[in-house]
Parts: C-alpha cells; structure tokens; sequence
C-alpha cells in the first residue's frame, strides 16, 4: 500500500481535485435523469414507456455529440500545458463551430427518422406520445453542443467547477420545469411528457447563456479571449478537432448503440418491457456518469502531459484513474444493491414492472468492472489524441459482439429483457480489455501512436 502510494498518491490527489467537480456535475445530470423517470412514471405508464424510446434515441445523438466535442479536451489541454493561452481561445472557436454544423447534421438526421417512426414496430398507443416530446428534444440538440464545446474548454483548462455550477443550475432549472409542465402547475395546462421535453429544452437554452456570458466577461478567462474574439481563424485547428472529435463521437456513438438501439429489441417485447429498461438505464447512467465524470478527468491529466513529453506521467496518471474508478465501482454497487428492493416502487406503481426490474441487476452488477476499464482507457487514449483505433474497437465490441448477443440470448434463448441486459458484459469487457491494450501498446512499449 505504500508503495502504491508513493507511486501514485499525487495523482490520486490531483485526479480527485480536478474529477470530483466533473463527477459532481454529472451527479446533477443522474438527479435529473431520476428526477424526469420518477415524474414522467408516476404521471402514466405509457408516457415512462414513450420516454424511454425516445430519451435512448436521443441518448445516442447526444453522447455522440460529447464525444465529439471530446475531441477539444486534448488540444487545449495540450495548449494549456504549454502555456499557450490564446491558442487554446482560437481552439474553442473552432470547436464551436464545428459543433454547430455537427448539431445540424444531427437534427437533419433525427428528422428523417421522425418520418419513420412508425416503421420501428414501437406500440401504436405509445406514438402519440413519442412525436411531440421527439421534436422538442431534436430542437434541443442545437444547445447540447453549444454547451459541451464550452464544457470541454474550461475543463481542459483544469477549470472544471464552472461547469459544474452552471449543470447543477440548469438541472435545477429542469426539475422545476418538470413539476411545474408535467402536472399543470401554477395556472398551466397538465402537458405530461411534452412538458417534460419543454422544461429540457429552456434548462438547454439558459445553460448557453450563462456560459458564454462567463467565458466572454469573467476576467480569469480574459488571457483566452485573445484568441477566441481577435485571432485569425485557423483552418489546420478546424481540421485537427475534426480528426480527433470524429473518432471518439463514433467510438462513444457506437458504445451508447449497444444501449441505445437495443430500445428497438425491448420495444418488440412491449409496453412493460421498455418502461422497465427505461427504470435500469436511469440507474445504470447513476454508475456510467460518474465514472465518466473521472474519466474525463483522467483525459485532462494525460493530455497536460503529453502536451510536455512526460511519458511516465502519462502512464501513471491513467493507472491512477482506473484505480479510483474501480473504488467508486465498489461504492456505488454497494448503494445500488442495497436499494434494489425498493427501486422500481421510486418510478411506478405497476406491478408487473415491479417484477421485471429486479432481474436486471444482476447483467449490470457483472458489467461495472468492464465499464469502468473501457471508460478509463478509451480517456486515456483520447489525452493521447490516439483515437483513430477507437472507432474498430468500439465496432468490434458494439456491433459484433454485444447486440448480436442481445439478440440471440433475447430471442433465440427466449430470455426475454434479461437477456438484452445479459449481453452488455460481453461487449463492455470486451472494449475495455481492446483499449488497455493498445494504451499498454503505445505508452509501455513506446510504439508510435
């Protein structure tokens, strides 16, 4: 333990001072998420059924988009090391942009399947339901990338609290909205899951306004204004986010896939069967969001360092990640199943859902390890800007191993919703084992990256 200690105690230190912010915010995010489950579940079933398809198609948009803002993390991290403060302001500009035309793409996109609802086989009761919340959420989109390219500069930056008030605000925002849209509060009309949606969208809005009103006035970030407002603009930077935000958007893409179109499998098995995957996916982000929260702390550190050539530090301070990940996977499995009896209750009152989710715990005990090693490598590749490998891991892991297992254990074994559950810890282990890989590859053996 010493020894452990001695190695990595700084980092363990300086991870923790710079995650727990991230892991906070993201905190908010999980509240909220339970905030919307709880609300939407205990206003009608149908509409927990509605918002568990559309938030899993969203889901996937939007994690696409983190990982494509992601991309930021390891420039201006980079630029920051070096003490280069107006490149990193022309970094954001850059990214800002980019992000705005990657919003646009994907609401393109999100709006030629709107047309296509109807051909995914979801309950006909449940539509009328899905299309209003459907499009309130794709006008969203526009501000989750707007917000997550401001996110990714102040945490690359090592000013991580910024965008933890500004989160922690927004979601604060947002569950009052709830309460107030979804039961018809003070005078209003009772919109249910359309007022769900409505709230999201302002807490959206007003979180972009409030960053970009502290980025342009506060004086701590007058150093990088230089380069955001006055800087010339920089086609090799706009190239360069593109190059790296692509990869990790796809890698992130293609692992929420494995969740997120696996929505389309339970929607077959009907009603009950997504309104409990909706209840195990709110709980499952309760882990994912706050590993990820520590995750991209892991990607701030890796990139300061290899932005100096410290190869060492590179190396250690990952291993230093994945150690507290692991403890935070201990903890937070511990709260899980010491609630596990009294979960399903929190979100609705049905009794077969009540049945349906406790069988669900035991896929996502298994997988807490995988998702916490995929998480810390796939961040520690991304400090490194290695992340044109992450696109075939994720591929081979996603697509060729955990949905076609979803498929046969659900359908050709006849196991029903466990067994699209079941199919999770193959394909998590499987990219997390992929990642450590080639990190060991690059940063131990020293091979090109």
């Amino acid at each position: 333990m010493n020894r452990l200690l001695q190695t990595y105690g700084v980092h363990y230190r300086t991870l923790f001072s710079l995650g727990m912010p991230i892991v906070v915010g993201q905190l908010g995010v999980i509240v909220l998420g339970f905030a919307d489950t709880l609300m939407i579940g205990h206003h009608s079933t149908p509409e927990l059924g509605a918002a568990s398809f559309v938030n899993n198609m969203f889901n996937l948009c939007i994690i696409f988009s983190t990982g494509f803002s992601y991309g930021l993390t390891p420039v201006v991290g980079s630029f920051y090391g070096r003490g280069q403060w107006a490149e990193a302001g022309s970094a954001l500009r850059c990214s800002l942009v980019a992000n705005v035309l990657v919003a646009l793409l994907e609401m393109a996109v999100m709006g030629i399947l709107y047309f296509n609802l109807e051909r995914l086989g979801q309950p006909d009761e449940l539509l009328p339901l899905i299309k209003p919340y459907y499009l309130v959420l794709l006008v969203s989109l526009l501000f989750v990338m707007l917000f997550n390219a401001f996110k990714q500069f102040t945490d690359g930056i090592t000013d991580t609290r910024t965008a933890m008030w500004i989160l922690l605000g927004g979601n604060a925002m947002n569950i009052v909205g709830n309460y107030i849209l979804i039961n018809g509060k003070f005078g209003l009309p009772e919109l249910g899951l359309l007022g769900a949606g409505l709230s999201t969208l302002l807490s959206r809005v007003m979180m972009v306004v409030v960053f970009a009103w502290i980025v342009l006035r506060a004086r701590r970030f007058r150093r990088y204004r230089v380069g955001l407002l006055r800087h010339s603009w920089s086609s090799v930077l706009f190239r360069r986010l593109n190059a790296l935000g692509w990869p990790v958007g796809l890698q992130m893409g293609m692992e929420t896939a494995s969740f997120s179109l696996s929505v389309i499998m339970v929607g077959w098995l009907g009603t009950i069967a997504l309104a409990s995957h909706q209840i195990m996916l709110t709980i499952s982000q309760f882990t994912f969001m706050m590993y990820y929260g520590m995750g991209a702390a892991v990607a701030v550190r890796v990139s300061n360092y290899h932005g100096r050539g410290d190869v060492v530090n590179v190396r250690r301070s990952a291993y230093a990640g994945f150690h507290l990940i692991m403890v935070m996977a201990v903890v937070l499995s511990l709260i899980v199943f010491a609630c596990r009896p009294w979960i399903a209750g929190w979100f609705t009152d049905n009794a077969e859902v009540a049945v349906l989710v406790p069988a669900l715990f035991v896929p996502f005990f298994i997988y807490q390890f995988g998702d916490g090693l995929q998480i810390t490598f796939a961040n520690a590749l991304r400090g490194t800007s290695d992340v044109r490998p992450m696109m075939l891991i994720a591929f081979i892991a996603y697509f060729v191993v955990s949905l076609p297992v979803g498929y046969l254990f659900a359908f050709g074994l006849d196991w029903g919703l466990v067994g699209i559950w079941m199919a999770f810890p193959f394909g998590l282990t499987t990219a997390g084992i992929l990642f450590w890989l080639r990190f060991r590859r690059c940063v131990h053996v020293g091979a090109r990256c």
